[in-house]
């Protein structure tokens, strides 16, 4: 039976610019055009798409969406629509004045960017001297402007090892979510792969630590997202509405110049916004048809758990095959 379709997305990510200050090891996006950006007036013609599609959330990401003039006016009109806005940032330009300006724009949340809890850690990694201080003043900037701060840490090598010292530094800093993302492996991710990720065994090793981190702490939630741990008995369900990736189930991507993507991980236009019909590309795309009813290949065909993982993160799947159905690289479950 083919799963249930949402009539639109919950959420669209939308990266306004490719551009940023930054270098990061990790970055999906630095060998993307930064040229090709879209006028205020068509983001916002597009916002009004999505607000008549009744999409419930925006997020802006990047590149680093602070370099945008046009931001605080689009995240203003955006939640004037009526849309809940948030943003990730490395923090870097968040100062006391902007962090007022995202309160008076009607941000709910800001995700800050910080990889480690060692300060020359962090800043090795974001390639940035400096960054890690910053990207700290900015959270507590928002949240002396009452601001909603999330904090996003990209777990690999660097940090796997140590990240519950980064779980206490962000509950020590009146953080109330950290996101530990699992790494990638798209554009720069890929090239740093051998150094950075970590091995299936490893990957399972950490989900089990973090998992039981979750269910002692209360002062802080603490957020993984990672299909493949449904593999683990008790794995973490962030996301009850669906199995497997929320790519093209509960979320889109937008691109800088209008084109939409099933996830900003997964750079295969659908479609793009100032031309196509939005309902046409979230009904009728080959490519969010072929992951809503992904079919198990490889180890999967005799995986116990494939009903509930459907094979993991689809983008890394990509990533390392180019093939949205082929198994999570990061799986370490192997059938018996």
């Amino acid at each position: 039976m083919k799963p249930f379709v949402l009539s639109a997305p919950l959420i669209v990510n939308w990266t306004l610019s490719f551009r940023c200050n930054f270098a990061c090891n990790h970055c999906y996006s630095r060998a993307e055009d930064a040229s090709a950006e879209l006028s205020t007036a068509q983001i916002k013609s597009i916002m009004d798409t999505l607000a008549a599609r009744k999409v419930s959330f925006i997020n802006f990401g990047g590149g680093e969406p602070l370099l945008c003039s046009d931001l605080f006016e689009l995240a203003g009109y955006a939640s004037g629509l009526g849309f809940k806005v948030s943003m990730n940032t490395n923090g870097w330009l968040l100062d006391e004045t902007r962090a007022a300006l995202a309160k008076n724009a009607g941000f709910e949340t800001v995700g800050v960017s910080i990889d480690s809890h060692r300060a020359e850690v962090h800043d090795g990694f974001r390639n940035m001297p400096g960054s890690f201080e910053r990207a700290v003043n900015a959270v507590r900037q928002l949240r002396s402007n009452g601001v909603r701060v999330t904090m996003s840490s990209v777990i690999c090598r660097i940090n796997a090892d140590e990240f519950v010292s980064l779980v206490d530094m962000a509950e020590s800093l009146g953080v109330e979510q950290i996101f530990l993302h699992n790494y990638k492996c798209a554009g720069m991710g890929m090239t740093n792969r051998d150094e950075l990720d970590l091995s299936p065994p490893e990957w399972r090793e950490f989900y089990i630590k973090a998992m039981n981190l979750k269910a002692a702490r209360s002062g802080i939630r603490i957020s993984m997202d990672d299909p493949i741990t449904a593999t683990i008995k008790g794995g973490d369900a962030e996301s009850p509405l669906v199995k497997g990736s929320t790519c093209g189930k509960l979320s889109l991507n937008i691109r800088a110049n209008g084109d939409v993507t099933p996830c900003g991980f997964i750079p295969v236009p659908i479609g793009n916004l100032l031309r196509d019909d939005f309902d046409s590309i979230w009904r009728g795309s080959d490519v969010l048809g072929k992951l809503r009813n992904k079919e198990p290949k490889a180890k999967c065909l005799q995986c116990k758990h494939y009903a509930d993982c459907l094979g993991g993160c689809s983008a890394r799947a990509y990533a390392a095959t180019g093939d949205f159905e082929s198994p999570d690289p990061h799986c370490w479950f192997e059938p018996v």
